[in-house]
């Protein structure tokens, strides 16, 4: 089912040697007759190594058995692929369920490797020994080249979709939301490697150009070269903003090794990312007038909009 007006990609722009593309995103609800294989496919991606342990089959029919919450992006219709997908699951609700058990074994499990992060295994153990306050587990996943543009607006419906569902006594009231997320890691030679292949690249791509637009490129590309201290990066942009906003991000390493080939091409070649992950424990507590800029209105405002703010403001298309 059709949500909202579609939103569109223009890549390239007067004075650019980059064509000119158009394409439609189709905001629609997660369709049990033709999405299960690509959704199973954006779990595997966003699990990865440790995918395995989550019972992805039994994941994936979890999250089309809500017809209610959750949005795919399309480019071809309601019959082709999902290229994104958000949703939120209920983990109190499905506890039992063999997905959701072992997401919750996983985050604990996790949170127990480093004392830095005793705090949060701390509040996962609480959380998850208790049935008053529920917690959402947030599915966010697309293909490497969909726009983080398209990210606000799937947030911003899947709010609407929680609090119009809460409205009538459905189970998505939640005390916090649990994001679970993919990062890589570049060592201080991986970067300079990457740095050097970059420059060569862009270098190759300016000739000719005048000299505005390169100061302006090397500005941009200099803002966005900033090395966290612990070398790790986002797949996803829209990160930084929920962990901003987060009581608790943790980065980690999976469980699962690297297959013995693709360990061996790293350590002599480099190849290939050393994928991590990242997961985020954000509360949702009501907004005070001091930290929300919106007009007043009859509907309690709560972290659930900051979040949705957020990302249109740092992501959203201007």
């Amino acid at each position: 089912m059709s949500k909202r007006a579609q939103l569109s990609d223009d890549e390239g722009g007067s004075g650019s040697d980059v064509s000119l593309i158009n394409v439609d995103f189709d905001f629609l609800s997660p369709n049990p007759d033709v999405d299960y294989q690509a959704i199973k496919r954006l779990l595997r991606q966003l699990f990865g190594r440790d995918a395995e342990g989550f019972s992805l089959h039994e994941l994936t029919e979890l999250i089309l058995s809500q017809t209610n919450i959750g949005s795919t992006i399309k480019t071809d219709g309601e019959e082709s692929d999902p290229y994104a997908l958000l949703t939120v699951l209920n983990m109190h609700i499905h506890h039992e369920h063999p997905s959701i058990k072992a997401i919750a074994q996983y985050c604990l499990s996790k949170a127990s490797e480093t004392p830095s992060s005793s705090t949060l295994h701390s509040t996962f153990q609480t959380l998850f020994s208790q049935s008053e306050n529920h917690v959402g587990l947030i599915i966010c996943e697309r293909l490497i080249n969909m726009p983080v543009q398209t990210i606000p607006p799937l947030y911003n419906m899947l709010k609407d979709e929680v609090r119009n569902a809460v409205s009538q006594n459905l189970p998505y009231k939640f005390s916090h939301l649990l994001f679970i997320s993919r990062t890589y890691h570049l060592s201080l030679e991986e970067e300079s490697q990457l740095a050097n292949s970059i420059s060569e690249s862009e270098a190759r791509k300016k000739k000719g150009k005048n000299k505005k637009r390169k100061s302006e490129a090397n500005e941009q590309t200099a803002a966005q070269d900033v090395r966290p201290d612990d070398g790790i990066y986002p797949f996803h942009p829209e990160d930084a903003a929920i962990s901003e906003l987060a009581s608790h991000t943790l980065n980690y390493k999976y469980t699962a090794p690297l297959p013995e080939l693709q360990q061996e091409q790293r350590d002599r070649h480099a190849f290939g990312l050393d994928v991590r992950g990242r997961m985020m424990l954000l509360p949702i507590l009501p907004l005070s007038e001091s930290n929300s800029n919106a007009m007043e209105t009859d509907e309690a405002r709560d972290t659930w909009d900051a979040l949705a703010e957020k990302l249109s403001g740092d992501y959203g298309a201007h």
